[in-house]
């Protein structure tokens, strides 16, 4: 417990002081069998007393890093921001009077007056590689610098995943894959109802494979860095392999695949309606990505556990909310190889080739 929670509380209510502060217990039944052992928050009551002898009595919470979806210090954040936006709106509710964090100094800084959150970054000069990636496909041949740039991708990502494991859960990775609101079940629910080529029918039965690819991850542990959302249009490159990448996501922690699938996976997006350059363009890219990143890193359970990350970015390229110009033969396309990846026991690249055959 923060040492600054009797100043701070003192100064929010002026002329108090603070009489007592203890921990609450998540459950009074200890023996019972129906008695809960933990909560997810960390509460205390706070017993303050004004001048004029009148007592108020407050309760002041952390949330704890558990394995519910708490284990980032933005899940709790989430958790106590929300708390104090909706506890106002409830009837017959406690009321939500401050909100806030804990300095790495034990200070207690309040939030309350702030509206939606912001973030502040530095700026990487460059252009994004899918300007690359579009120029192949219109010209339908990939040059030397073409090739080593996606050399160099290859083994940024292969480095990356080779650091030391982070401290974050297998297990909640492979959950957010499927159940989060930027994972598959979001994005399948994002589609309109009247998408050519993606009807509801469609979306449902590769939902429920996916659904079960997850108890397939599920006990395993190939828990790596990861960047997180690795695509084309988060990479920008200057003169030469020099490049940045941008807006790390999902806790920087996953399973290597989702990275190499969402790089590797545009190659086919940007041939799907320029088949042509498949050949001598994006086709040996692809090629060069994948042999690239094998011979940088060793993963023999990589392509074991690709098709769930593909089913995901597939269906994020084939949705119009983000890529409303695509044709719905090209739709179709993309959804047909998640399909039939979902249905195999590993991710076997021919399926790719077969596209473009």
């Amino acid at each position: 417990m923060p040492l600054a929670l009797a100043p701070y509380l003192e100064a929010m209510f002026p002329g108090c002081h603070v009489e007592s502060i203890e921990p609450l217990a998540p459950d009074s039944g200890a023996g019972a069998a129906t008695a809960k052992a933990a909560g997810f928050a960390q509460p205390v009551r706070v017993r303050l007393r004004d001048e004029r002898g009148r007592a108020r009595e407050l309760v002041w919470r952390t949330q704890a890093a558990n394995a519910y979806g708490h284990d980032r210090r933005a899940d709790r954040a989430q958790q106590c921001l929300l708390a104090f936006d909706d506890f106002g709106g409830m009837p017959r509710h406690v009321q939500a009077i401050d909100v806030g964090f804990v300095s790495a100094d034990g200070r207690l800084r309040s939030v309350r007056d702030g509206g939606e959150p912001f973030l502040l970054t530095s700026y990487a000069p460059g252009r994004p590689y899918a300007d690359d990636l579009r120029r192949v496909a219109a010209d339908g041949v990939a040059t030397g610098l073409d090739l080593a740039r996606a050399d160099a991708l290859a083994a940024y990502a292969a480095a990356l995943h080779g650091q030391p494991r982070p401290q974050a859960s297998y297990r909640r990775a492979i959950r957010d894959l499927i159940g989060h609101g930027e994972g598959l079940f979001g994005i399948v629910d994002s589609f309109p109802d009247d998408v050519p080529a993606a009807p509801p029918e469609r979306l449902r039965a590769i939902e429920r494979r996916c659904v079960d690819w997850r108890w397939r991850l599920r006990g395993r542990d190939r828990l790596a860095h990861t960047h997180g959302d690795f695509h084309p249009f988060n990479v920008v490159f200057r003169d030469d392999v020099d490049f940045t990448a941008l807006d790390a996501s999902r806790g920087c922690a996953g399973d290597p695949a989702d990275d190499v699938i969402a790089m590797s996976i545009n190659y086919v997006f940007f041939a799907i309606e320029h088949r042509a350059s498949w050949r001598r363009g994006l086709g040996p890219l692809w090629r060069r990505f994948w042999d690239a990143y094998a011979r940088a890193r060793v993963d023999d359970e990589l392509a074991l556990a690709a098709p769930p990350f593909l089913a995901w970015r597939g269906l994020v390229l084939a949705n119009p909310r983000f890529y409303p110009a695509l044709s719905p033969a090209a739709r179709d396309a993309l959804l047909g190889l998640v399909e039939r990846v979902l249905d195999d026991a590993r991710l076997d690249r021919e399926r790719v080739e077969e596209l473009f055959a």
